[in-house]
């Protein structure tokens, strides 16, 4: 999550950086780290590449509950104070984007290679005439599934499937890497019913650069 906690009105002086909040899943975050935000600000350039620009910034304090910390281990959840521009961290924009250490963060993927598995019948939708849910179909070349790989959520299009391998065009680009373990939703009903799991094997890579640039 991410947060602008500056109060309307703020004299400029006393303005504060944006806050990050999440969990730690590896390594040790220390006061005054340089780290960056990915994927951070995805947009095109003259030809109509995509590309993403990492934040870069600077963790200013750490907090868990009422708890100031110097550092921070995996575990539990803790506030990050950095010195993002607040715009950018308001109201949750940066969900779902991971931070770390610069240059150790996994690589950016707007195509992603699948290996799933769909479950035998759709959770909590029962049709008339059934005990049992409805039965999940097959994914097919074109549709649009909801895809959550760790806590991105974005819509993904099936560009192509055989077996239990399917290739995804992401909406949106992700921070992730080759292994991580993804869960797939299908709109049924007008709401997002869980159809299946996977793992990503491989993708398409998203160049980073500065805007610049």
């Amino acid at each position: 999550r991410s947060f602008d906690v500056n109060k309307p009105g703020e004299d400029v002086k006393d303005l504060k950086g944006g806050v990050a909040g999440g969990s730690i899943t590896q390594g040790v975050l220390k006061k005054g780290d340089q780290i960056e935000v990915r994927p951070g600000i995805a947009m095109k350039d003259d030809a109509g590449n995509l590309f993403c620009s990492p934040i870069i910034s600077v963790i200013r304090s750490m907090n868990a509950e009422q708890n100031e910390l110097e550092y921070a281990v995996p575990g539990g959840l803790i506030g990050v104070g950095t010195k993002i521009d607040p715009t950018l961290t308001r109201a949750d924009r940066l969900v779902g984007q991971v931070l770390g250490g610069v240059g150790t963060l996994p690589d950016i993927f707007s195509e992603v290679e699948i290996n799933f598995f769909l479950l035998r019948r759709l959770l909590g939708v029962k049709t008339e005439g059934e005990a049992q849910g409805a039965k999940v179909s097959k994914l097919t070349k074109g549709e649009i599934l909801m895809v959550n790989i760790g806590s991105t959520s974005t819509g993904g299009r099936v560009i192509a499937v055989k077996a239990d391998l399917a290739k995804l065009a992401l909406t949106n680009p992700v921070c992730t890497s080759e292994g991580e373990k993804i869960a797939l939703s299908r709109r049924v009903e007008k709401h997002w019913r869980l159809i299946g799991w996977g793992q990503i094997r491989k993708g398409v890579k998203v160049d980073t650069r500065s805007p610049s640039s």
